[in-house]
């Protein structure tokens, strides 16, 4: 990836859209440092956030991951009940209070539009709910530890039309409350949801706009022959 300047707005959804192996998802994974996990990667530059540079080797990456959640591309439950799911960030920063959990729970399963479809089962295992439940359920443990920013791997690549619809309104409600990121190969689904559009072409980013903009008249012919399927 080279010369990548994105500036991400509060309270947007913001959508990554490429051809396969652009550097999509190694960029959202930079903004919340995951992609130090790969081994014999290296980063450099600045990527600043409420003022800090997160690059910093002073800069705590749990404080970062608490603050910037991911939700990936296939639902990812542990195996556990979807109330210890929900619950487990919160454990892990020693919350153990039962009436503290249970008002987080409930709080972030509504908050993922979950809440009515599960409240009789949250001490079954997560693995017993469909693929879009598991989906949610996701993005609700993502929930629980409130976050600002939430990125989002093409988090409904793996999930059915139904599925996707509910995971879609459920991203245009909580951008009023969380700046969303969401990698996608589905440029009508990039078009539906996302306020800005950024387009990718081997780790560059080619265009950088408003959504309505970038798809009916872009600045760049690769954008348009990308868009139009002309490639990619």
């Amino acid at each position: 990836m080279k010369n990548i300047h994105l500036d991400i707005m509060e309270n947007d959804v913001t959508a990554i859209i490429g051809p396969s192996g652009c550097g999509k998802s190694t960029y959202i994974k930079t903004l919340n440092r995951m992609i130090e996990l790969v081994q014999g990667v290296r980063t450099s530059g600045e990527i600043s956030y409420r003022g800090k540079d997160i690059l910093d080797e002073a800069y705590r990456v749990e404080e970062l991951r608490t603050k910037v959640g991911m939700v990936f591309q296939k639902p990812n439950p542990f195996p556990k009940s979807v109330y210890e799911n929900v619950v487990y960030g919160a454990r892990v920063h020693g919350i153990r209070d039962k009436k503290t959990l249970n008002y987080m729970a409930e709080k972030s399963l509504r908050g993922a539009a979950l809440w009515d479809e599960v409240k009789d089962r949250l001490n079954e295992n997560a693995y017993g709910l469909s693929g879009g439940q598991q989906q949610r359920l996701c993005i609700a443990r993502c929930l629980a530890i409130e976050p600002d920013v939430i990125l989002m791997d093409e988090p409904t690549s793996a999930l059915d039309p139904v599925s996707t619809l509910k995971v879609e309104e459920l991203m245009q409600n909580l951008k009023k409350d969380y700046s969303i990121i969401i990698v996608t190969h589905n440029m009508q689904q990039a078009a539906r949801i996302s306020d800005k559009t950024a387009f990718f072409l081997n780790g560059e980013v080619i265009e950088f706009s408003d959504t309505g903009k970038l798809f009916s008249k872009p600045d760049d012919q690769r954008t348009e022959d990308y868009i139009t399927g002309r490639f990619g």
